[in-house]
């Protein structure tokens, strides 16, 4: 999806750029000293549960106030990279200036004040949920708003992902949308348990969730492996298989039944994906870590009550 003020009259511009950030973001206040001729642009990229856009607009002044999130939470965390411009980023913990190169994180939950000093702004942005994210609300402030360069470490493989992403996507089908997110919500974990473990002296609860959330972004990305077991994850972490079993305790599964789940919905995806009615049933349970056909059907019908093979039946008959 494309907007552009340009196709509007110039007295309705500011007004229509305020409502689409209230519909596609989050309710802000937004002032500009261009308001009798408002220039702003925006491509917004719809990967599943994860959002996506690059804008273009000129300074302006933009407010996120407790009043606006009482009324309105996506309980969501965003992250702009900026390509152009520069300005400052206020939150109740910490003031940040920003320039090109940098990346910053803030959350929807959590008064915010930017301002432009320089413009006209380009940014590029995504857009996860917070439940993605297993963050403890109380380690949110350590993260938002702290100084993240995009020109090395977890920053740099972030932004050259988001930047390669909404340069072109032409060569991507509707179905990748869904994946992609899930690639860029994995690099986002990553960098938070970076910037968490990063700290000075931070107690041990939470260097222990910054572990837990570097643990979940390794199995997301290792779905596919079916010599993905605890103790191959906490060989790679460098912990105790027993270690890793009390990280989890606080979750809602154990490890095995956590990978086992996140598996099946994988499958799940690719077994309602069009593009893809062609390939095996077996090959979708290879793909994502089940060697054996016939355990993937008996772990597909307790988790969903039917088998794969008439899932994709009902999903597929559906879609035509």
């Amino acid at each position: 999806m494309v907007f552009r003020t340009e196709a509007l009259p110039a007295a309705d511009r500011i007004d229509y750029w305020v409502e689409l950030m209230g519909r596609t973001h989050a309710p802000m206040e937004l002032r500009s000293e261009h308001t009798d001729d408002f220039r702003a642009s925006q491509r917004v990229l719809d990967l599943g549960e994860v959002t996506v856009w690059s804008a273009t607009y000129q300074p302006l002044d933009i407010r996120r106030t407790p009043k606006l999130i009482r009324q309105s939470d996506p309980e969501a965390y965003h992250l702009s990279l900026v390509v152009e411009g520069t300005g400052t980023g206020e939150w109740r913990y910490r003031e940040t200036e920003y320039k090109p190169h940098d990346l910053i994180v803030t959350s929807s939950s959590l008064p915010t004040d930017f301002r432009s000093t320089t413009g006209p702004v380009t940014i590029l942005a995504l857009e996860t949920p917070k439940d993605l994210l297993p963050l403890p609300r109380d380690m949110a402030p350590r993260i938002v708003g702290a100084p993240v360069s995009a020109r090395d470490g977890m920053g740099a493989l972030l932004a050259r992902f988001l930047t390669q992403l909404t340069a072109d996507t032409t060569a991507y089908q509707p179905s990748d949308g869904p994946r992609l997110g899930t690639v860029l919500n994995d690099l986002v974990a990553a960098l938070f348990a970076h910037l968490l473990e990063a700290g000075d002296c931070l107690p041990p609860e939470t260097r222990r969730q910054a572990l837990t959330l570097r643990i979940q972004a390794f199995i997301r990305e290792h779905l596919h492996d079916p010599h993905l077991t605890p103790a191959a994850i906490a060989a790679a972490h460098h912990i105790s298989t027993s270690y890793l079993h009390r990280l989890f305790r606080d979750e809602d599964a154990t490890v095995a039944a956590w990978i086992r789940r996140l598996r099946l919905e994988a499958a799940r995806r690719d077994l309602t994906d069009p593009a893809l009615h062609a390939l095996p049933l077996h090959a979708i349970a290879a793909r994502w870590g089940f060697p054996r056909a016939t355990d993937f059907s008996r772990a597909y019908r307790a988790a969903y009550g039917t088998t794969p093979k008439e899932h994709r039946h009902q999903a597929l008959h559906g879609h035509e």
